[in-house]
């Protein structure tokens, strides 16, 4: 079984900096893309950034320039790293990945969701 943990999240005031974490534990074999998405009150979910294997990254235009994701494939670990944070920013960052395990070998990988951490942006 894989679980994806987030840690980082909490108050910040408008203009602040926070960086988010994910590790993804479990018997993995591969790790093809992770990334961050995010929910704000009474919104539909969203794609923040997303980085693959090879290290490319896709931004969505909101935060392009002023958050950066980044991973340690070492620790299985994705961070999104956020600056100039604005009031807009606020919400539940869930961490998202493609993972390939024992189990999922002949099918492929398996899409996986982390149980979210908040970030609330105090204006």
């Amino acid at each position: 079984q894989v679980h994806l943990v987030e840690s980082g999240g909490g108050l910040v005031q408008s203009g602040g900096s926070l960086r988010l974490s994910c590790a993804a534990s479990g018997i993995i074999l591969r790790i093809d893309r992770m990334g961050w998405y995010r929910q704000a009150p009474g919104k539909q979910r969203e794609l923040v950034a997303t980085i693959g294997s090879d290290g490319s990254t896709n931004y969505a235009d909101s935060v392009k320039g002023l958050f950066t994701i980044s991973q340690d494939n070492a620790k299985n670990t994705v961070y999104l790293q956020m600056n100039s944070l604005k009031p807009e920013d606020t919400g539940v960052y869930s961490c998202n990945a493609d993972i390939l395990t024992m189990l999922t070998l002949y099918s492929g990988p398996k899409n996986y969701w982390g149980e979210g951490t908040l970030v609330t942006v105090s204006s």
